[in-house]
């Protein structure tokens, strides 16, 4: 029998669209991830994550960017309807039902966490190349190394404890 490594990943969202007191109060703690339109993105959700994998809930374009919360893969991924949307703002007029372009899945909220800020991530020297904090990188899903997943739990255990 295989067994598969756990694989972490950080997930981002916009606090006005969808912050992780959102997800917390929705049925289940689960939101369906609408609105990835990167296709390395949608890749990384059809072809990588798996049910129950770990995930660093991101707040993105807001004041204090940062680690907002811990959640968890909670489905597989399934098309989503905002590309067939005009009025919705993720909407993609050549993306068809028959061939849906665009993914979805579901993400599961465990709890919020104190904000691990966007400093506080690049002042970290065990954190230094993190994809996330490499120049360029504006993916809005993203796999995590496990080292820098367990520094980043050990920052929020550290802040839990104090």
């Amino acid at each position: 029998m295989t067994v598969m490594a756990t694989r972490y990943w950080l997930m981002k969202s916009e606090p006005q669209e969808c912050s992780i007191e959102d997800a917390l109060s929705m049925p289940d703690r689960t939101v369906p991830w609408t609105g990835v339109r990167n296709y390395q993105a949608r890749n990384f959700m059809r072809d990588a994550m798996q049910v129950g994998d770990p995930v660093l809930f991101y707040h993105s374009s807001c004041p204090e960017p940062g680690v907002a919360g811990i959640a968890r893969v909670a489905s597989g991924t399934r098309p989503d309807p905002t590309q067939f949307d005009p009025a919705s703002p993720y909407f993609d007029a050549a993306s068809k039902p028959q061939a849906p372009r665009w993914l979805l899945l579901d993400v599961q909220a465990e709890r919020k966490t104190r904000l691990i800020g966007l400093p506080e991530l690049r002042a970290d020297p065990a954190l230094a190349d993190m994809q996330l904090l490499r120049r360029g990188n504006r993916l809005s899903v993203m796999p995590v190394e496990a080292t820098h997943w367990q520094r980043i739990m050990s920052l929020i255990e550290l802040s839990d404890t104090a």
